[in-house]
């Protein structure tokens, strides 16, 4: 099945995006670093990822997904080098991480779109189903390899990046065998001035976007980055490591793996259950920074991972449904850099937490889930989700 190769590209990048995520414990001792510095160096891939996002769906209606996939995917492994360069120069690490984002936004923006159109002969919902899949099961695979390795092994700031490097290059094989799936020839102008742009989503559709698809893009990071992030960093774990922070944050994503084939099942309240987990996550993660109590940290990091999971999988359909003719790939960039804004989470939860304490931010978390969760249940009988 040629979406496998699509899947497997889209994978090889994802995994790069969170292998740092464990080493900031390391940066943090050698660099003496506060948390708002690091959960800063944590979110300014957004900053690269959002208007690559926003540039790089577009473009590939125009041009075709492999001319602006494969670079993207080149760069992957080249921003993934800059890191192991990087060394304890935190002007690099800031730059390595913004290329990180770039790079990253180029690839999930073009190659959801990808695979969602190699995936049309399976039915509606199996292109985000397994879009999500991918880019769910590296963002767990790669802290958890980077956590082990960056806790246990020779070279913890250069060995992890190494291997995902190696990882893109097979990924990259992959990506150059599979077809172009965007009619390079519609809608070209036979005359000397370029026919406008079609509307981005179909007609009536502009509320159910703001209102529904939107802050459901956030949730989908938000939810994860802030037990992978802010967490560890805020609140005093039982064991400390860099393993111990790896392994958290390889559940809490593996659970948005383990989750996102329940779209199928869960249809339109899919993206109800996962609103639903994150507020029971965010409670959680709230109750184990007033009591330090590990079941509720246990209990937290895969009702987080697995309510973004959800989310990304719920989204990736709606947005496959409503995106304008010809426009799948500018709405797939729009909804997954409304996903990213959700990086600010963590940065948003250390500042407030430095005012306050690690259990108030993590409980509004909470509640404003809970009302989102609320006001998608209209949604979801009328089955517009």
């Amino acid at each position: 099945m040629i979406w496998k190769r699509a899947v497997f590209a889209l994978f090889a990048v994802a995994a790069g995006t969170n292998v740092p995520a464990p080493l900031l414990l390391i940066y943090q001792e050698r660099l003496d670093l506060s948390a708002e510095v690091l959960t800063a160096l944590f979110g300014c891939y957004a900053a690269g990822l959002v208007p690559a996002l926003l540039l790089a769906g577009p473009l590939s209606d125009r041009l075709g997904r492999r001319r602006v996939a494969i670079p993207g995917i080149v760069l992957s492994g080249l921003a993934s080098l800059a890191f192991a360069a990087a060394g304890d120069s935190l002007t690099l690490l800031f730059a390595a991480r913004f290329l990180q984002g770039v790079v990253s936004g180029v690839v999930f923006s073009v190659g959801s779109a990808w695979v969602g159109e190699l995936s049309q002969a399976s039915g509606e919902g199996a292109g985000g189903r397994r879009a999500a899949f991918a880019m769910t099961a590296g963002f767990s695979l790669g802290p958890l390899t980077g956590g082990l390795l960056g806790q246990y092994a020779p070279a913890p700031t250069v060995l992890p990046y190494l291997l995902h490097t190696l990882l893109v290059a097979v990924g990259l094989a992959f990506a150059l065998r599979l077809p172009e799936t965007v009619d390079l020839q519609r809608d070209r102008p036979t005359g000397a001035v370029a026919p406008p742009a079609s509307p981005l989503i179909r007609p009536g559709d502009g509320l159910l976007v703001a209102t529904v698809l939107a802050p459901v893009a956030v949730c989908v990071y938000a939810f994860p980055s802030t037990m992978i992030s802010a967490v560890p960093l805020l609140v005093d774990l039982p064991y400390g490591g860099v393993a111990v922070t790896g392994v958290l944050a390889g559940v809490t994503l593996g659970a948005g793996t383990v989750v996102a084939g329940l779209q199928r099942r869960l249809g339109p309240w899919t993206a109800v259950v996962g609103t639903a987990l994150g507020t029971l996550g965010f409670g959680s993660a709230a109750a184990f920074a007033a009591t330090g109590s590990l079941p509720w940290l246990i209990a937290a990091a895969p009702l987080l991972g697995a309510g973004g999971g959800l989310c990304l999988a719920a989204g990736l359909t709606l947005t496959a449904r409503l995106a304008a003719p010809a426009r799948l790939g500018a709405l797939t960039s729009l909804f997954l850099a409304l996903a990213y804004v959700g990086f600010a989470a963590p940065f948003v939860t250390a500042v407030a937490a430095r005012a306050t304490s690690a259990t108030l931010p993590l409980t509004v978390a909470a509640v404003l889930a809970a009302a989102l969760a609320i006001r998608l249940l209209p949604a979801a009988r009328a089955r517009r989700l």
